[in-house]
């Protein structure tokens, strides 16, 4: 008769080991106690604010994560990169794009007789502090120094994460990386221009990198379409006031409606 050992007979995963359960993995005690309304008597909605707001830095942080590894993933180019997998990363991250447009339909849900009821209790504090917010924004290619000077608030923390970002390669410079790897030039914009004309023209020898250029373009996009759809979100809430943490409001956010991450691969279309 053979015995086993109380090690081969652990579990610690599911049901039977009741090591791990669906509530302590993913931290729900923690995350559910996340919500404190600052309102007194409470406002109905603005739990809804507080969640949907939530949940918008959680998909921020994922896009990060997917964003960084794609970035990773272009710098080694076609010999020691995996391209294909900064592709998959890409069309994930569209996805998710995707799902922060649509998320605004859920906030306009509240109307701006509910947004007062607690919108005062909300100063200075303003979405123009999401520092993940900006970091993607940074890490897709729009770097701005200035912003760290506008910033009210900032932990030294979040300097650090900011200045990291600045430093570190951006989408398209990992974009460069790849180009020069397929023996296109890519020193000055003139140079990229015409290196992805030739991609353009011939798609199957440079298939790959037709597809990244477009997987960026459609990153570009979407992050324009959350854009335009914030800002009008913001206008039927709140009118043209000015926004809660001293910013121009709509104003300021209909300045940004321009912003494009990669001029160069939208200006290709007029010259293809």
């Amino acid at each position: 008769m053979t015995t086993e050992s109380p090690a081969e007979n652990f579990v610690s995963f599911g049901e039977q080991g009741a090591q791990l359960t669906y509530g302590s993995y993913l931290r729900l005690p923690q995350l559910l106690d996340a919500q404190h309304l600052e309102s007194d008597p409470p406002a109905h909605d603005e739990l809804l604010f507080i969640t949907i707001h939530q949940v918008y830095e959680l998909w921020f942080k994922q896009l990060l994560h997917e964003v960084s590894a794609a970035r990773d993933a272009m710098l080694g180019g076609v010999d020691g990169g995996r391209l294909w997998w900064a592709q998959h990363l890409l069309t994930r991250v569209h996805v998710i794009e995707r799902v922060l447009v649509q998320q605004i339909d859920v906030l306009e849900t509240m109307t701006p007789q509910d947004f007062l009821e607690f919108r005062q209790r909300l100063a200075p504090a303003s979405g123009f502090q999401s520092v993940q917010f900006r970091e993607l924004e940074f890490l897709s290619g729009q770097k701005d120094p200035a912003y760290l000077k506008r910033f009210k608030g900032i932990t030294s923390a979040e300097r650090a994460q900011l200045d990291a970002r600045l430093a570190e390669p951006t989408l398209w410079d990992a974009f460069l990386v790849v180009l020069r790897s397929f023996g296109l030039a890519a020193d000055s914009e003139r140079d990229v221009s015409d290196s992805l004309r030739t991609v353009a023209h011939d798609r199957d020898q440079y298939a790959v990198v037709w597809a990244l250029a477009e997987a960026l373009l459609q990153h570009d996009e979407l992050a324009a379409n959350w854009r335009a759809r914030h800002v009008v979100m913001v206008e039927r809430m709140i009118g043209s006031k000015s926004g809660t943490g001293g910013s121009s409001g709509s104003t300021y956010l209909r300045s940004r409606l321009p912003v494009q991450y990669y001029p160069v691969l939208w200006a290709l279309r007029s010259e293809l």
